[in-house]
């Protein structure tokens, strides 16, 4: 994918020369890669717990990585020393005034039902009514509301399958999801809702408390186990009483942040996560109990190139521009970190030159040798830099678009020139078998002469121009069929989805919505949470027209917009 220019072949026969890249502050090649795998050894051991945001692994991993800062000499700057404290949501869990009865009959909560994540947290009590799936689908020509008497203030109880058994490739796939049936059942008048799974041959409902951004609800919702279905479903008059208690988990992470003070006008940040999966309970690939992720490569491997970027870079003669290393949580999360970084900065970002991120550089294939660069079309210089810098026969692969699944994506949308260096996928993803006797140290250790020879160079271009990308094939998710053109802000926790960056030429951008607005609606379809915009958005198709409704700052607005 890259054009070697002939005017730069000297240049890169000089670059292509195999030395020992950290001579001058006294480390040799061999020293880098014991001082690599110590780093990975330590941040990938069983004893840091997969690094969770908020956990007790992330915050041991936090102090290694400060002390490593500490002996480096790099200077605090956080908001507290090394620290950048955030908080962030961490999903929901039941309280403790959690209470069903159904005629008399008292239940326990957790053992005989939950409150679902969604509910609303109150008391309601009133006749209970079963309504069948609780689906209305005039379309396919089925609704279990129609035909019904005034149903407000009664208790819904609603069966979790629906017409055709939970096949997922049904026509009701679409209603498999409870909380918008809860919605439904509540623009019809119920107080609360039951749901139930009386069939033998369908799977409970998985109830995901980790999830972030599941929204309160403005009436109770429960699931009641099989241990209430013979009271809940005998004939006659059903009186319930029912108490909901959810608490919002609200956890603290924090960035690792070290300065170098070149006294020079600009500053390069260079960024790692340093975050992962803990036991696996959300974002996992794997599909056994509970396990350590320890995250060797994702992202044990991107910090461990960081902390040696900036051993070599305090001893080096890179002296034009300042040097930020921030190692950042939450991104498996939603880039919490950078995205809280880059809004509460603890330097001036109008002095940042650019961003260079790593995200999983431990497994460079030995037989392809293939790096994979995002981000070069954030700036005109990063093309011929990087065509022009060759180390150890290693091949690049180029994307042009600074909107990706990694920290780099915060500073693009901040108008600053970014790459995101990556050496691919692999079985071992988001998965308890991603540990350090599989990572590459000759491959990884390639990579840092790579970086290293680009900042030299870029650092004889003075203040870096930006560009902006088309990012066309980076926005929300590639399994919807139309797109609304925005990066969704994936820390935000309001109501409705805060946008966080527009492309040029889509639908929104058409529209004139710009970053910070908070959609609320799309078309007949409420907007709560990341959650139920992803469901909103795939109900469309190329073509479709619909109306937008959404809030900036106090106002609520409304554009029609074609997908």
């Amino acid at each position: 994918m890259k054009n070697i220019i002939s005017v730069i072949i000297t240049l890169s026969l000089i670059l292509s020369i195999s030395i020992p890249v950290f001579s001058q502050s006294g480390i040799s090649d061999q020293q880098l890669k014991s001082n690599l795998r110590q780093h990975i050894l330590t941040l990938a051991s069983d004893k840091f717990e997969g690094r969770e945001t908020g956990k007790k692994g992330e915050q041991l991993a936090a102090d290694y990585i400060i002390s490593q800062f500490r002996e480096i000499g790099l200077e605090e700057k956080g908001s507290l020393n090394y620290l950048q404290p955030f908080p962030f949501d961490a999903g929901r869990k039941m309280g403790k005034n959690n209470s069903l009865i159904i005629n008399g009959n008292s239940f326990s909560a957790g053992e005989d039902f939950q409150t679902l994540p969604f509910s609303f947290s109150g008391k309601v009590s009133g006749e209970a009514v079963k309504v069948g799936y609780g689906i209305s689908a005039p379309g396919l020509g089925y609704d279990d509301y129609k035909n019904t008497n005034d149903l407000t203030g009664k208790i819904f109880i609603i069966e979790t399958s629906n017409p055709d058994g939970n096949n997922p490739h049904g026509k009701y796939s679409d209603y498999g999801d409870l909380q918008p049936r809860a919605d439904s059942a509540v623009a019809r008048g119920a107080a609360a809702v039951i749901f139930v799974n009386t069939k033998k041959e369908i799977e409970d409902p998985v109830l995901d408390y980790a999830v972030k951004n599941n929204k309160a609800g403005s009436v109770p919702v429960v699931f009641a186990k099989k241990a209430v279905h013979q009271t809940l479903l005998q004939d006659g008059i059903l009186k319930a009483v029912l108490q909901t208690d959810v608490e919002k988990i609200e956890l603290t992470a924090n960035n690792v942040i070290g300065f170098l003070d070149n006294k020079a006008l600009q500053t390069v940040v260079i960024g790692a996560h340093y975050d992962h999966l803990g036991y696996g309970d959300h974002g996992s690939l794997f599909r056994g109990k509970p396990a350590i992720h320890n995250g060797a490569d994702d992202n044990a491997s991107g910090n461990a190139a960081l902390i040696e970027l900036a051993r070599y870079l305090k001893t080096s003669g890179s002296k034009s521009n300042n040097y930020l290393f921030i190692a950042f949580s939450g991104e498996e999360k939603g880039l919490l970190g950078s995205n809280f970084f880059v809004k509460n900065p603890t330097i001036d970002m109008k002095t940042i030159n650019y961003m260079l991120n790593m995200d999983m550089v431990g497994r460079l294939k030995k037989d392809e040798k293939t790096l994979i660069i995002s981000g070069v079309g954030t700036s005109p210089v990063w093309k011929d830099i990087i065509n022009s810098i060759h180390v150890d026969s290693v091949k690049y692969k180029l994307s042009e678009s600074g909107v990706g699944p990694s920290d780099h994506t915060s500073f693009y949308l901040r108008n600053i020139p970014a790459l995101h260096f990556f050496t691919g996928s692999h079985e071992d993803y988001h998965k308890p078998t991603d540990d350090e006797e599989k990572i590459n140290y000759e491959g990884t250790t390639s990579i840092i002469r790579i970086m290293i020879a680009l900042i030299e160079q870029a650092d004889k271009k003075g203040k870096l121009a930006f560009t902006k990308t088309n990012d066309s094939n980076n926005e929300e998710t590639p399994r919807f069929k139309v797109t609304l053109g925005v990066v969704p802000d994936y820390a935000y926790d309001g109501e409705g989805m805060r946008i966080d960056g527009i492309s040029d030429g889509k639908p929104a951008s058409k529209a004139g919505m710009l970053s910070g607005d908070v959609v609320l609606q799309l078309g007949e379809h409420k907007v709560t949470d990341m959650t139920s915009y992803m469901k909103a958005l795939g109900k469309f198709s190329k073509g479709d027209t619909t109306e937008v409704k959404f809030k900036r700052a106090n106002e609520m607005k409304e554009v029609k917009i074609t997908f």
